[in-house]
């Protein structure tokens, strides 16, 4: 598995493509905290990075599709999916390999992002920040990556065009982290079962991981959802 891993994550960085995404990544988020007026954190008056915590998933949900696009539709475009199948690899292991490879790739676009934490902080009066909170938020924006990129994974292994990966992807990831919310505002689910819906979708958990409150519910949420899509891949594999 370590090698698949290694593979599509140098993969990943072979071209301009994973630079140019992560870069767009973090300068989309500099743009929406410091400079543009609706939401820049200079006019909201607070050291706070909510607002960083309400945008990133709304990127990382085109970012985290641009990343799992080719994970197993180049193999199947280029023909090597063949070839990968007769390596002592069993199906999982595969796609383990792929999704932690993009789970690190995620990851990776995350850490500078830091570097919004440590402005706040010398932003704030007497360098006095919710550290918790903000910790709390990122373990939030962490399993959010892990969720998108299985169902990344899972959309690539639909189809063989990277292109077609990515906006099943992307509009995959975006139907379960807002659809269910969405559909439990309909009138005539108010009162009634809308509070279930909502508990399907990701927004409802995540809200309060936004906020630096980590519950169990919450983690045992967003690990049965990506391990639901993982196991759902290899399904779509076997029956190649």
């Amino acid at each position: 598995m370590s090698s698949i891993f290694l593979k599509d994550f140098r993969q990943f960085f072979s071209g301009l493509s994973g630079y140019l995404s992560i870069g767009l990544f973090l300068l989309l988020m500099g743009l929406f905290l410091f400079i543009f007026p609706d939401t820049s954190i200079f006019d909201y008056g607070y050291a706070t990075l909510d607002k960083f915590f309400e945008l990133a998933p709304w990127i990382l949900l085109m970012l985290v599709p641009a990343i799992t696009m080719r994970s197993l539709s180049d193999e199947f475009r280029t023909g090597t999916w063949e070839l990968l199948r007769t390596r002592p690899l069993s199906l999982g292991q595969i796609v383990g390999g792929k999704f932690l490879a993009a789970l690190a790739v995620g990851v990776l676009a995350l850490l500078p992002s830091l570097i919004y934490v440590i402005t706040i902080r010398q932003l704030s009066l007497n360098n006095s920040i919710d550290t918790g909170g903000i910790a709390g938020a990122y373990i939030g924006l962490l399993m959010l990556v892990a969720v998108f990129a299985a169902i990344g994974v899972f959309c690539s292994s639909l189809t063989a065009n990277p292109i077609i990966g990515f906006l099943l992807g992307a509009f995959g990831c975006f139907v379960i982290y807002i659809g269910f919310q969405s559909i439990s505002a309909i009138p005539v689910f108010q009162g009634g079962p809308d509070y279930w819906i909502q508990q399907l979708g990701i927004e409802s958990h995540y809200t309060g991981m936004a906020r630096g409150v980590i519950e169990w519910p919450d983690l045992i949420y967003f690990t049965g959802v990506a391990g639901l899509f993982l196991v759902a891949t290899q399904r779509i594999l076997k029956n190649r």
